[in-house]
């Protein structure tokens, strides 16, 4: 029976250090899921993960490999700069001559920009910053470092792949934090490539006060879910939401007013389309607001639940409005009439409840609540609202809803109109009065 990825993690740190040398030297040993190159015939292998998830050891393991087996080998070492090659592919602590076996002696000149192998391959470093460099020179391999950060990107990119024409099967590995830039998009597009994604939870040889520090710092947020959970993060092109301005909002648990300084805590509701007959159809977007005595809005939970029953949900509302000590429950009444009524009262029949009726289209009515977030007067409370933040960036000006990111939860954004009903409510006043009409 193998040993867990835990067990690993404490064998290697109760390992005497001469042991432990001779063990680094069995890579496949100590390789995580994600690490070892794919099987297949793939010509471009794109390892897109969160940090410390181990792109940096595999890319050097991947380069010492072909090193060791192809004694004529040119590689291509290529990051964002001279700088960043030098210190985190070469002489980082997971780089080329960090993973190197006690019998394996390496060269390494700064000055010319080449490691020499002990086999006599030899690795030629470059920086995306100058791509002319890389015309002309011919590869039978390449490793490339970042590409999301690279400066001349697209122009670095062309004149390395012309260049991989060595061997009889040029390959190129990727490693990268993911960033929603072209050429991201566009090598990943392409013929003949591979993708390996991952967390920073991922690897089980992280010191645990380092995960449990970054998970309490960035966990949900667009910067956690990019840099931590490796997730490739668009902006959707006239969304009435971006990323930065939720970003702008976010605020930690800790952050927020207590129960006590909330001037009224409001549970939205926008039912399936399903209700109407009394079969789930999309989810059941449920979202928690509250009014701060700041003149704040904060939005607290993201409640939504998928695929229940009308019961389900009405419970799940239902546990919502106790937990957050709701002051009362809105629902869309555009799907399913009083019965949405019926519903939440058989759940809880103390349900403060007040049914809406959608007089315009989901966009028309996000566009009030947005200005809200432009004018600094709603946080986003701690983690877990991620789902929601997609549905917020698929909401289009002057258009539909189109979807944004992972977790977009299909083709109607419930979570997002449910946040619209309770902003509605909280803080739009007279105006939510012409667009919302309690019946």
């Amino acid at each position: 029976m193998g040993l867990s990825g835990v067990e690993l993690q404490v064998l290697w740190r109760r390992t005497s250090g001469a042991i432990k040398h001779t063990l680094d030297g069995d890579w496949l040993f100590w390789a995580h899921a994600g690490q070892t190159a794919p099987a297949g015939d793939w010509r471009v292998w794109v390892i897109r993960a969160g940090r410390g998830f181990g792109k940096t050891r595999a890319g050097a393991e991947w380069v010492s490999g072909i090193a060791r087996a192809s004694p004529k080998a040119r590689i291509a070492l290529v990051g964002a700069t001279r700088e960043d090659v030098r210190r985190v592919m070469i002489e980082g602590e997971a780089g080329l001559l960090a993973v190197a076996r006690s019998d394996e002696r390496l060269e390494y000149s700064a000055t010319a920009g080449e490691v020499r192998f002990p086999s006599g391959a030899c690795g030629y470093v470059f920086a995306a910053s100058a791509p002319e460099k890389l015309r002309g020179p011919a590869h039978d391999a390449a490793w490339c470092d970042e590409l999301a950060k690279w400066r001349y990107g697209d122009a670095a990119w062309d004149n390395l792949v012309l260049g991989l024409r060595k061997g009889d099967a040029p390959r190129v590995l990727v490693t990268t934090t993911p960033r929603p830039v072209t050429l991201m998009r566009r090598v990943l597009s392409g013929k003949d490539v591979t993708e390996t994604t991952g967390r920073t939870y991922d690897n089980p040889h992280l010191p645990d006060a380092f995960v449990s520090s970054v998970e309490d710092l960035y966990a949900g947020s667009r910067l956690g879910r990019q840099e931590l959970d490796g997730e490739l993060i668009d902006d959707v092109e006239g969304a009435l939401w971006t990323r930065a301005m939720i970003e702008a909002c976010r605020v930690r648990s800790e952050a927020a007013p207590p129960r006590d300084a909330l001037v009224r805590v409001v549970v939205a509701v926008d039912p399936p389309a399903g209700t109407v007959s009394g079969v789930g159809g999309d989810a059941c977007g449920i979202v928690c607001v509250a009014l701060g005595g700041d003149g704040l809005g904060y939005v607290l939970e993201d409640a939504t639940v998928a695929g229940g029953s009308p019961e389900g949900w009405a419970r799940a509302v239902a546990a919502c409005a106790q937990r957050w000590h709701a002051d009362r429950v809105v629902a869309e009444r555009n799907q399913g009439g009083e019965m949405v009524r019926s519903v939440l009262k058989a759940a809880d029949a103390a349900l403060p409840i007040t049914l809406v009726h959608a007089s315009r289209g989901k966009v028309a009515r996000a566009e009030p609540v947005a200005a809200l977030y432009e004018t600094g007067r709603v946080r986003h409370v701690g983690a877990g609202l991620g789902a929601l933040e997609d549905e917020l960036c698929g909401l289009v000006v002057g258009g539909a809803y189109v979807g944004a990111g992972v977790g977009a939860g299909g083709q109607s954004p419930d979570r997002a109109d449910a946040l619209i009903w309770a902003l509605t409510e909280l803080m739009l006043g007279r105006r939510a009065k012409a667009a919302v009409r309690p019946l």
